[in-house]
């Protein structure tokens, strides 16, 4: 579904990912993982066009996307739920979710207002609240949720646990396993123990490369490559 191949990308004349290639299947659940600054929020960044890469490829079910704008990479079937969560702060839950609302030519629509309500009966609480006055972690979950609405079919998730209560956590984690039925997830996230709980596949990455790719299973037992990239020096 996703191929991304030797991708640079840069702030100014910062070089941020320096040849960066990943793949996902449909089906998928991966996580990116790797110490703060080591690219992996570029990296989704750059896959939505927000931090176009200046060389490189990306390729989203076959299609040369590495050129289009954010919007017409959404209009592809890619969604993206960023790290500072982007909530349309004098809306209400209700009216987030309304205002997000596409469905793409020839795609039967799986997801709406009152299916997203009904599933998550946090957000149905909620509904008519301002988007402003809540809560990280209920912020959090309308992100996702609003990001349901644009019917994606791979999801990107950066650092969605950040500063959250460990109970929201736990829905989150939850979340991304019933989604994985349906959808495609990239997912970032500081927690090794939490990425490899509710990912299938992990990418490591250090100063804008990938340094190592293995199966979940394999990497929780890998005290080696947990020290040498992924500890806190």
């Amino acid at each position: 579904m996703l191929q991304v191949n030797d991708i640079h990308t840069y702030y100014g004349e910062s070089h941020a990912l320096q040849g960066v290639s990943i793949e996902l299947k449909a089906g998928e659940t991966v996580c990116l993982l790797g110490r703060n600054g080591a690219g992996k929020s570029t990296t989704l960044k750059s896959i939505v066009g927000w931090t176009p890469a200046r060389r490189g490829q990306i390729l989203f079910n076959g299609k040369d996307i590495t050129r289009l704008a954010p919007y017409q990479i959404a209009r592809q079937g890619i969604g993206l739920v960023p790290e500072d969560r982007r909530v349309f702060a004098s809306l209400t839950v209700k009216e987030n979710l309304e205002v997000a609302r596409y469905i793409r030519p020839g795609v039967q629509p799986k997801w709406s207002v009152e299916r997203i309500l009904d599933e998550y009966p946090m957000l149905a609480e909620l509904a008519n609240r301002d988007a402003g006055n809540l809560s990280g972690g209920q912020q959090q979950m309308l992100a996702v949720a609003r990001s349901l609405m644009c019917e994606p079919e791979l999801l990107l998730l950066d650092e969605p646990n950040e500063g959250l209560a460990p109970v929201i956590v736990k829905q989150i984690g939850a979340l991304i396993d019933a989604l994985r039925d349906t959808t495609t997830i990239l997912f970032t996230d500081q927690s090794v123990h939490f990425a490899l709980q509710h990912a299938e596949r992990a990418y490591i990455l250090e100063k804008g490369r990938v340094v190592h790719s293995a199966t979940s299973q394999d990497l929780k037992d890998d005290v080696e490559t947990h020290q040498r990239y992924l500890s806190v020096a």
